[in-house]
């Protein structure tokens, strides 16, 4: 496996930001890996990258040991963080040229880089001069121009526009055909656009982890309902082939189903059955938007 973490955790003081997770990632996949803010994502990559240390597991990249084998490892990765890190005063080419210089790498190879990720129009300028989208397009360039095996990405496309985004997502789905990619984003289309597969961590646990093939192909449907007085959960339990049930405020209930069959009529029949009046009914796509809410909510 490219990237490989068993039960590693990180602790800071008495708070856990990343409690006892594992997961594996081989060449030729792109991952996202996604959770809300403070769930132990950029905590996870920094232990990847060997930044920082975890409190205890084992990681390794390409079969070497991060924790033991920190500059070894890095060899392998290219990073680009979530807040760009970039030398403001220089010049892209001779930003890219020191970092060819750190790996000794050809200094005809950054020409490539270049055009790869579409800063030719932009060489000749100092980073300060650049857009957002650019500096972005610059910390990219940086990452894979020692050509490593695992990327890891934090938040690639921030500040890009529409068109930037789409050269960005296609230049990211032809590195993961040969590179391992574990790509952080809260940009729900843009994992489903890209991804093979999605990690969920939140409150430093791994909450699922799954092929998009397969979330795409589930059968389940989220029905959001909202009766005219409350009643309990015990009741919502009888309805068939309900799998989940969440309490949105009051009355209003999202109650989740593993079947084909349109639940709705169902609803309409337990609500006579009850005494109750259906004020409100919604039918909403299983979409990753609405698993990533109900698995971090």
């Amino acid at each position: 496996m490219s990237i490989q973490l068993t039960s590693v955790s990180k602790t800071y003081g008495k708070q856990k930001a990343v409690n006892n997770i594992s997961f594996s990632a081989q060449k030729g996949e792109i991952v996202g890996f996604l959770g809300p803010n403070g769930a132990g994502k950029s905590t996870t990559m920094k232990i990847l990258t060997g930044y920082i240390q975890p409190t205890s597991g084992a990681v390794t990249v390409n079969d070497i040991d991060v924790i033991s084998n920190s500059i070894d490892s890095r060899k392998s990765i290219g990073y680009l963080p979530e807040h760009n890190p970039l030398y403001l005063e220089m010049y892209v080419k001779e930003y890219l040229s020191f970092h060819a210089d750190i790996h000794n790498i050809q200094q005809e190879t950054i020409i490539d880089v270049i055009e790869k990720v579409g800063l030719s129009k932009e060489s000749h300028k100092k980073i300060s001069q650049l857009s957002k989208g650019y500096r972005q397009r610059v910390g990219l360039a940086a990452a894979i121009l020692h050509n490593p095996d695992v990327l890891i990405l934090d938040e690639p496309t921030t500040g890009l526009d529409p068109n930037q985004l789409v050269e960005i997502r296609s230049l990211i789905k032809e590195l993961g055909k040969d590179k391992t990619v574990l790509l952080s984003t809260h940009i729900m289309q843009e994992v489903e656009a890209i991804c093979d597969r999605v990690i969920i961590i939140n409150n430093g646990e791994i909450v699922i982890d799954k092929n998009l093939a397969e979330l795409k192909d589930s059968k389940e449907q989220v029905i959001k309902v909202g009766f005219d007085y409350k009643i309990e959960e015990q009741f919502l339990q009888r309805l068939a082939n309900i799998t989940n049930i969440k309490n949105n405020y009051d009355n209003s209930w999202t109650l989740t189903f593993n079947t084909e069959e349109d639940m709705r009529p169902k609803l309409f029949d337990f609500a006579q059955e009850y005494g109750l009046k259906i004020l409100e009914l919604n039918s909403e796509n299983k979409n990753l938007e609405t698993l990533f809410r109900e698995m971090t909510q």
